[in-house]
Parts: C-alpha cells; structure tokens; sequence
C-alpha cells in the first residue's frame, strides 16, 4: 500500500480558491500579525532587558568602594573537602581596614588560602563602610546584558507567539462549529445522516 502525500501550497489561504473559507483567511491575517508583533516584542524586551541589566552592573560598581585591609588571620575550613578531596582556591579570612570616617572595622572576606596573617589586599565596601564583594567587570557585565536581553527577548517573543495561537485557536474552533450546521443541511440532501 502506497502513503498519501500531502501537497504543502505556501501561501494557499491568500491565494482565491473555492475551498477558501473567510476564517481561512482571518487565520493567515492573525499568524502574520502574531509573528509581526512577536519579533517586535522581542526586540523591544531584548533592547530593554539588556539596558536593564547594564545599568544595574554600573549601579552595582557605582556602589563600591576600594579600600586597603589588613588579613588579621583565616578562618578555620580551609582543608581539602571531605568527600573529593579538593582543596577550594577561596578561605575566609578575618580582615581590618579603616572606613571612610576614619573608623577601625573588622569583618569577614575571601582570599587566597596561601594569603598569610599581615599582608595587604584590596577590599570593596558601600557607603556605610560593610565590606561587599569584588564588584562585576566589565566583560561579565556584558555577559550578563547579552544574557538578559536574550532571555528577556526570547520570553516576550514566545508569550506573544502564544497569544496569537490561542486566537487563532478560537478562530478555528467557531469555523468548525459553524460547519455543523452546514454538514447536516447538505447532508439531509443526499437522503441520510452520518453517523
């Protein structure tokens, strides 16, 4: 036995043909528009998400402020994990630096293991003197945009393309509920009913 195929007509619902039906035609009318506004949404979401995230990297950079510390001692946990073995390139150290005022702080931050009691490290804090940590670069900040841009655009893009198959969804399901009265009148002609 032979399989059927299909013939696929690009464009056959704005082509004129007998078959043709109106909800045909408002169906192509509403893909057209669903994927027109899709690729501007996303545009405008990717555009607006990636200025987003940018500007939250230069607030974040903004926010930081460099200060010399002092490593007093690191903390204990330095050893190799348990389970793997690996010995982690970060510890926590116990560190002292001068804020803006010109107040002795003490807290907590990451250093080298191999960092040793005494030396000199650069150290970022906000405006109220609380150590942070290393602010974002400018390459990760870039990342991070292109990142957002894309995910923001690729979500608004596929919430759009949604949107317009749910009406074009709707579109087909009253086309279809209108053909039942129209089979059962042509059918009546031929002297049956279908089952």
């Amino acid at each position: 036995m032979r399989k059927v195929r299909g013939c696929k007509v690009l464009g056959w619902r704005w082509r004129d043909n007998p078959l043709r039906r109106r909800s045909d035609v408002l169906e192509a009318w509403i893909v057209l528009a669903a994927w027109t506004f899709a690729a501007v949404v996303a545009a405008v979401a990717g555009i607006l998400g990636a200025q987003l995230s940018a500007r939250a990297a230069e607030r974040d950079r903004a926010d930081h402020r460099p200060v010399t510390a002092v490593l007093v001692r690191i903390l204990p946990g330095g050893a190799p994990d348990a389970v793997s073995g690996v010995r982690y390139d970060r510890a926590l150290a116990t560190v002292r630096w001068r804020d803006g005022s010109g107040t002795d702080r003490t807290g907590t931050m990451e250093v080298t293991p191999t960092s040793r009691a005494g030396s000199r490290l650069q150290a970022w804090t906000d405006g109220h003197g609380r150590l942070l940590s290393k602010p974002v670069g400018p390459a990760e900040a870039t990342t991070r945009a292109v990142l957002a841009g894309t995910g923001a655009a690729l979500t608004a893009g596929l919430l759009a393309l949604a949107g317009g198959q749910l009406v074009r969804l709707r579109v087909e399901r009253r086309a279809t509920e209108a053909w039942g009265p129209e089979w059962e009148r042509i059918d009546g002609r031929w002297g049956h009913t279908t089952g």
